[in-house]
C-alpha cells in the first residue's frame, strides 16, 4: 500500500527566470551534450551571441565580427552600435528585455523573444558584457547569471560595438569542448548569408562573394555536379541549386540567418516548386522523387517575425511572411519566385536543361529497375519487424519531434555478446540496439539496389525509416559500437561506407558517431578507473599502485552490463563523424574502400610498421 503524497500550498513553487533557465536548460537550448555533435548546447550559446552581432550588421552597423573560441572560452567582438550603456545589464540578464520587439528597428531578426543572450548568461560559469558607445564604455560581469561586478561608465577611445566573453558552465555541460569543425561550419554559414561581412575566427578571415553559390561549391565539386550551379535571388529570398551524383536530396535552408536543419514550410514549398517548374518546362509528368533525386540546394529567406516549432529554431512553422496573416503566403511566394527564375534559366541555358533531363531520366530508370526488389524487401522487412531479433527498439523516436525523441539513439553493434551487454544496460525509453551478423558488405560503387537485396542493409534502412527521405528518421543519434580491434575497425569502415554511399546527409547533419569505450580497467580494493588509452592506464596505475589489477577489454562483450551502463549514460563519449570542407565523398570512398587502389597501396607500404619498429619507438 502506497502512502499518499501531500499536495498543498507548500507544494507550489515559483521560480524566477534565471532559476528556470538553469533548472530546465533544455527548454531554451535543446539538448546539452558535450560538444561532440553540431546541435549540442554550447554551439547554440555561441550562435545566440553572434546572432546579435549579425543583426547589427543587417542594420548597417559593423562589417567585421571577431570571434575567438578555445576549448572552453568564447570571445565575440562586433563593431555595431553597441548596447545602450544604461540598459546593458538588463539586456544581458533580464528575460524579455531587448531592442528587437520594435519591428521597425529589427524587422527581420532571428532573436525576437528576448531570451537568447540571457540564456547564455544563465548557463555560463563566467559571463562578461562590455558596450562601447560614443567614447564611453560600460562593463558588467556575471557568474551563473548573477551580477558580481557592475562597473561604472568610463571614457575610452575604442570603436563602437559590443564585446561578450563567456565560459559555458561545466556543471551543466559535462566534460565539454568546442569542436572547431562545427564552429567553422557555423561561421561559414554566416558569411554565405551575409555577403560583405567579414568574420575573423581565431585570426582567420571568412567572407563570401557569391552567397549560397559559394555554399554549394564548398559542399560539392565541379566534377560531381551534373550542370553549373543555378543561382538567383530577389529581396528576402535567395536560391542556389544543382544536381550531383550522390543519392538522396541535400538541402541547406535558412530563415533570417537561422539554419533550419529540420526544414519547415519554406523547404516544403521549395521542393514542390522545383517539381512543378520542371514538369511544366519539359511537359512531362515526372515522379517527384525522380526530379529531386541527387539535388543539392540552398534556400535562404527573410520574413518578419518568423514562427518556429521550438526554441532551438530548427524548423519553420510560419505560413505567412507576416504574423497577422495579411502578408504573402510563404508557399505561393516561394513557388512563384522559383518558377519564374528556374524556368527562365532553363530556357536561356539549353545545355543545362539537357543535363538536368538526363539526370531525371537516369533516376527514373534506376527507380523502375529496383521497383520489384523494393516491394519484396518491404514485405520482408515488415515480416521481420514482427520478430526482428536484430532490433531492440526504444519507446520514443526522433520523428515524433518530442523532447524525449531528440534523445533517441540507435546503437549498431556486432555480434550477440556486444548487443547483449548494451541491451541490458540501455535506457529502453530512448536507446535502441541493432545487432549485425558478422561483417557487412562493402557497398562502394554499388547501386542502391544492393540496399534492398542485402537483408542487413534493408533491415537497417527500415529500422531508421529513411527509405523515402530523412523526414521520418526514427533516431537522432546513430552510434556505431564495435570492438576496438582490427575487425571492429573494419566493420566501422564498412558501415560508414554504407552511410556515405547511400545516406550521406545523415553524416552531414551530425547524426552518425562512434562510441568510445574504455580499453582498460584498473582497480585496487574498492577504487576503479576506466582508461581509454595507454596514457590514462599508466596514470591510473601510478595513482592506485603497481599491484593494481589491470583488465584489457578486447571486445564490448567483455564489459558487463552494470559497467556498460555508465559508458552509454549521461557521460557517454562519442566521436562525431565529420566530412571536412572540400572533401569529395566519391574520392574519399574510392581511396579507402576501392579495390586495389594504387595510391592506397603506396601509402600502406610507406607507412607500414612491423613489430621491431614499434619496439624501437618504445
Amino acid at each position: 500500500m502506497t502512502q499518499d503524497v501531500i499536495y498543498d500550498e507548500k507544494s507550489i513553487k515559483s521560480l524566477d527566470p534565471l532559476e528556470h533557465i538553469r533548472l530546465r536548460p533544455g527548454m531554451y537550448i535543446g539538448k546539452l551534450g558535450d560538444g561532440s555533435a553540431p546541435d549540442d548546447g554550447i554551439y547554440l550559446l555561441l550562435k545566440e551571441v553572434i546572432d546579435n552581432s549579425i543583426d547589427e550588421y543587417l542594420m548597417g552597423a559593423g562589417k567585421t565580427i571577431e570571434v575567438t573560441v578555445s576549448r572552453h572560452r568564447v570571445r565575440v567582438r562586433d563593431y555595431g552600435r553597441g548596447i545602450p550603456l544604461g540598459k546593458l545589464i538588463e539586456c544581458v540578464s533580464q528575460i524579455n528585455t531587448g531592442g528587437k520587439f520594435d519591428s521597425h528597428a529589427f524587422k527581420k531578426s532571428i532573436g525576437l523573444n528576448g531570451i537568447g543572450t540571457k540564456a547564455v548568461n544563465g548557463l555560463s560559469s563566467s559571463f562578461a558584457a562590455q558596450a562601447y558607445r560614443d567614447g564611453k564604455s560600460k562593463l558588467a560581469e556575471f557568474e551563473q547569471g548573477q551580477l558580481i561586478n557592475n562597473h561604472r561608465i568610463k571614457r575610452n577611445t575604442m570603436r563602437n560595438g559590443t564585446l561578450i566573453n563567456f565560459i559555458p558552465d561545466e556543471a551543466i555541460f559535462k566534460n565539454y569542448k568546442f569542436s572547431m569543425e562545427f564552429v567553422e561550419a557555423l561561421i561559414r554559414n554566416y558569411t554565405y548569408l551575409n555577403r560583405g561581412l567579414t568574420i575573423i575566427l581565431n585570426g582567420e578571415k571568412y567572407t563570401s562573394e557569391k552567397g549560397l553559390e559559394d555554399l554549394i561549391n564548398d559542399r560539392t565539386t565541379e566534377k560531381e555536379n551534373r550542370y553549373p550551379i543555378i543561382h538567383f535571388e530577389e529581396e528576402d529570398i535567395e536560391v542556389a541549386m544543382t544536381h550531383g551524383i550522390q543519392y538522396g536530396e541535400q538541402y541547406y535552408t535558412f530563415v533570417n540567418g537561422q539554419n533550419t536543419t529540420q526544414g519547415g514550410t519554406h523547404l516544403t514549398a521549395f521542393r514542390e516548386a522545383v517539381v512543378k517548374t520542371i514538369r511544366e518546362f519539359y511537359s512531362k509528368n515526372f515522379e517527384p522523387t525522380d526530379v529531386r533525386a541527387s539535388i543539392v540546394a540552398g534556400l535562404a529567406i527573410r520574413v518578419q517575425e518568423p514562427v518556429f516549432e521550438s526554441q532551438t529554431k530548427t524548423k519553420l512553422g510560419s505560413t505567412f511572411t507576416e504574423p497577422d496573416g495579411k502578408g504573402r503566403v510563404i508557399r505561393s511566394w516561394i513557388i512563384e519566385t522559383v518558377k519564374k527564375h528556374l524556368d527562365d534559366y532553363l530556357h536561356r541555358n539549353p545545355t543545362t536543361a539537357d543535363a538536368l533531363l538526363k539526370r531525371i531520366l537516369q533516376s527514373e530508370r534506376e527507380r523502375k529497375e529496383i521497383a520489384g526488389i523494393k516491394k519484396l524487401s518491404r514485405d520482408r522487412a515488415k515480416k521481420a519487424s514482427l520478430h526482428n531479433k536484430k532490433l531492440r527498439d526504444c519507446k520514443f523516436h526522433y520523428n515524433t519531434r518530442s523532447p524525449e525523441g531528440r534523445q533517441s539513439t540507435l546503437f549498431i553493434t556486432e555480434g550477440a555478446s556486444a548487443s547483449g551487454s548494451i541491451t541490458k544496460a540501455r535506457d529502453p525509453q530512448t536507446q535502441a540496439v541493432f545487432s549485425l551478423k558478422g561483417k557487412p558488405l562493402n557497398c562502394f560503387n554499388l547501386s542502391k539496389k544492393v540496399v534492398y537485396e542485402n537483408e542487413e542493409f534493408n533491415l537497417l534502412q527500415h529500422a531508421l525509416n529513411i527509405e523515402d527521405g530523412y523526414e521520418g528518421l526514427r533516431y537522432n543519434n546513430i552510434v556505431i559500437a564495435t570492438d576496438a580491434d582490427v575487425d571492429g575497425m573494419h566493420i566501422r569502415l564498412l558501415l560508414l561506407t554504407f552511410f556515405l554511399q547511400f545516406f550521406p546527409d545523415l553524416i552531414r547533419n551530425g547524426h552518425v558517431s562512434i562510441l568510445q569505450t574504455p580499453l582498460f580497467r584498473v582497480r585496487k580494493n574498492k577504487k576503479t578507473s576506466y582508461c581509454y588509452n595507454d596514457t590514462e592506464k599508466e596514470a591510473a596505475v601510478k595513482e592506485l599502485g603497481k599491484t593494481s589489477e589491470i583488465t584489457r577489454f578486447k571486445g564490448l562483450g567483455e564489459i558487463s552490463a552494470d559497467e556498460f551502463e555508465q559508458f552509454i549514460g549521461p557521460d557517454i563519449k562519442l566521436d562525431p563523424i565529420i566530412i571536412q570542407k572540400g572533401s569529395s565523398i566519391t574520392e574519399l570512398l574510392k581511396y579507402y574502400m576501392g579495390k586495389n587502389t594504387p595510391s592506397r597501396q603506396v601509402f600502406v607500404m610507406e607507412n607500414l610498421k612491423v613489430e621491431q619498429d614499434l619496439l624501437e619507438e618504445e
